[in-house]
């Protein structure tokens, strides 16, 4: 008989309207490749807890904001973590997946982030604006953002929520990654679209920048998405490190890159599985 196939229990909300984006899109489109190597089912975040124990591995793709079935993703980390089962990407990462303490994290370690604070009194450690954006520390897909004014941003910063200067930047690029390896990055060349994207071909700069943050992560298997702006100086500031379920934008790639995407996933998938097993 031929050796058994990995099953792989795939998490997607494929009915979540995301703004300027078709999840359901891009994960038939990724389900339809893995097949090749993997016997898969598809479930909806608030099944996966239930299901998880009859495969190999979870995979959580486009399964929306977690604050849309927070009780549902906290079970299942909590079991998950209990029973020691596999989830691409792994439980461990210290960026969106747990909140968005580490933009305070990283201002005060000096990396090159969008100056971040949480209470009144630090508001002096950013630079001096008219504007400020406001996020809740769970937030996801700008859920609760909010501008508000310099007269208004002290009685905002209440502890609860993340405090940053509004960046005036030329564009924001995002660069994605298989494991540790570069694939691909893209670019909102008009800051009023920020899902209409381009091909970007980064700088040795740009690579350096945006690998500086997925080490600092420390995951060895899974698939990271460093996004980022161009500040008024040149220079890179980090808006965000999407850990948990970065949508790819697979769309905006020609068939080549596309291709080579699907390749590395695939062969990250084989490499989690014989590590982990």
């Amino acid at each position: 008989m031929p050796p058994a196939r990995p099953r792989i229990l795939y998490v997607t909300d494929l009915a979540y309207q995301a703004r300027g984006r078709r999840y359901c899109d891009e994960d038939v489109f990724l389900t339809s490749r893995l097949r090749d190597d993997f016997d898969l089912a598809l479930c909806h975040p608030r099944d996966a807890a239930a299901l998880m124990d009859a495969f190999d591995a979870v995979v959580v793709r486009n399964s929306g904001p977690v604050l849309a079935h927070q009780d549902a993703y906290d079970e299942f980390r909590r079991r998950a973590t209990a029973d020691g089962t596999r989830v691409y990407n792994p439980l461990t990462g210290k960026a969106d997946m747990a909140g968005k303490q580490y933009l305070l994290d990283l201002t005060s370690a000096g990396y090159p982030v969008i100056p971040t604070v949480d209470r009144a009194e630090d508001l002096s450690r950013l630079p001096r604006t008219d504007r400020y954006v406001v996020k809740p520390r769970l937030g996801a897909d700008s859920i609760g953002l909010r501008i508000v004014s310099a007269d208004d941003v002290r009685e905002a910063a209440d502890g609860d929520v993340l405090v940053q200067p509004c960046v005036d930047f030329a564009y924001e690029v995002s660069f994605y990654f298989v494991d540790h390896d570069f694939q691909y990055a893209l670019y909102a060349p008009h800051t009023d679209r920020r899902w209409q994207l381009e091909p970007y071909e980064p700088a040795d700069g740009d690579l350096e920048f945006a690998r500086r943050f997925i080490e600092w992560n420390g995951i060895r298997h899974g698939i990271q998405r460093v996004d980022a702006c161009r500040a008024p100086g040149g220079e890179l500031l980090l808006v965000e490190l999407e850990d948990l379920n970065p949508y790819l934008s697979l769309d905006a790639l020609d068939d080549t890159r596309r291709d080579a995407f699907v390749a590395a996933m695939r062969a990250s998938l084989h490499r989690f599985l014989a590590v982990e097993a």
